[in-house]
């Protein structure tokens, strides 16, 4: 068989150079189809097998960001064995590089998602604010991403990457002075989804507001008042400040006083600390602590109690103590013990008729004298 036409020269390559090229193309796309078809499909049993939701997303990346990179690198295998000329071979490595790094950018991101998304699940499961918080940061790691990709670019196209970079640290320094107050509320967002101070439906107290947080901006965060307005805060404030997070309570802590009369005798008073802790250990959800005789005060015999809810919730504390008062009445109106309440005695004392006469008499004589 003459194959003496594969001789022939065709800019710079003979047509058996050519055929290799191609042949190496084809086979590489053959082999790729069905390595590819055979992995999916393993994967695929495999992920229908598990309950995680995140498994489907490993597919999808090796469709959408892996195999695409495999077709370019084969492309570049091809080429790569053929005599090309200076313009048209630059132009392919130029095209190469630009599609192997935008390729390399979109996997890098969409590990980076995954990743995020696998540790919200996976630490974060019931956590409604984690979703939201990791949708707000996935665009900001893209951005970073492609900054980082887009001067790889310039780098292997030959730009001057340290002009490139002083440029866009003096334009850094220009929009970063202008738009100061906003870069510090994105910062303080960042610093608040990392350290979690607070969480969407935590109540909370920031300075002199209440509310339980409803919705967690890159500039501000929105609180939802008792009263029923909304209250909107800087992002850089809520960092700044204390904040007490009422959510994260495991155990709320009581203290109450009353007082008695002072016609109280010592039997009732050694009676009140016992009555006092058994009518807290047959309420719903309390603890009791101590009740003690403390102080005598200007118009009552003053007792202080201390008890525990083991809940956060507000309403359940205020049944708690609601019923507590009630039985604590009831018990003293059995025992005759009555609270004490403000009053003011005064003591009269009578003078005597001689004592008065006497005293008559004295100023009867200071006047005569007076007036000698």
């Amino acid at each position: 068989m003459n194959l003496d036409w594969l001789e022939i020269q065709i800019l710079s390559n003979k047509l058996v150079d050519y055929s290799i090229a191609l042949l190496i193309l084809i086979s590489s796309i053959l082999i790729i189809k069905i390595l590819r078809s055979l992995a999916i499909r393993s994967l695929k049993k495999w992920a229908a097998k598990t309950t995680n939701p995140f498994d489907n997303v490993i597919i999808k990346i090796l469709e959408r960001h892996i195999v695409p990179i495999i077709y370019l690198g084969s492309f570049y295998l091809a080429v790569g064995n053929l005599t090309l000329h200076p313009i048209i071979e630059r132009t392919i490595e130029v095209l190469v590089i630009i599609g192997s790094t935008i390729l390399g950018i979109r996997l890098v991101a969409a590990l980076g998602e995954y990743v995020l998304k696998i540790y919200g699940l996976t630490y974060h499961r019931d956590n409604p604010s984690v979703e939201q918080s990791i949708n707000a940061i996935v665009p900001a790691i893209r951005i970073v991403i492609w900054l980082i990709g887009i001067i790889f670019i310039l780098d292997n196209l030959g730009f001057n990457i340290s002009a490139v970079v002083a440029s866009l640290g003096i334009g850094g320094i220009a929009i970063a002075l202008a738009s100061q107050g906003i870069l510090q509320d994105l910062f303080s967002y960042f610093a608040i989804l990392f350290d979690r101070p607070f969480e969407l439906g935590d109540l909370i107290i920031v300075g002199d507001y209440l509310g339980t947080v409803d919705y967690v901006g890159i500039k501000t965060t929105r609180l939802k008042s008792i009263s029923g307005e909304e209250i909107i805060i800087a992002n850089t404030d809520l960092t700044g400040s204390r904040i007490r997070n009422f959510k994260r309570m495991k155990q709320r802590r009581i203290v109450f006083k009353f007082g008695v009369i002072y016609d109280t005798s010592v039997e009732q008073l050694k009676l009140i600390p016992d009555l006092i802790e058994r009518i807290i250990r047959e309420t719903e959800h309390t603890q009791f602590d101590r009740a003690h005789f403390t102080s005598y005060g200007d118009f009552s015999l003053d007792f202080e109690v201390v008890y525990f809810i083991d809940s956060n919730d507000y309403t359940q504390y205020m049944n708690a103590q609601q019923q507590i008062n009630l039985n604590i009445k009831a018990e003293f109106a059995r025992h005759n013990i009555e609270f004490a309440y403000p009053t003011q005695i005064n003591y009269l004392q009578e003078m005597s008729s001689n004592s008065s006469n006497g005293d008559k008499d004295r100023a009867i004589d200071l006047e005569i004298g007076n007036r000698e």
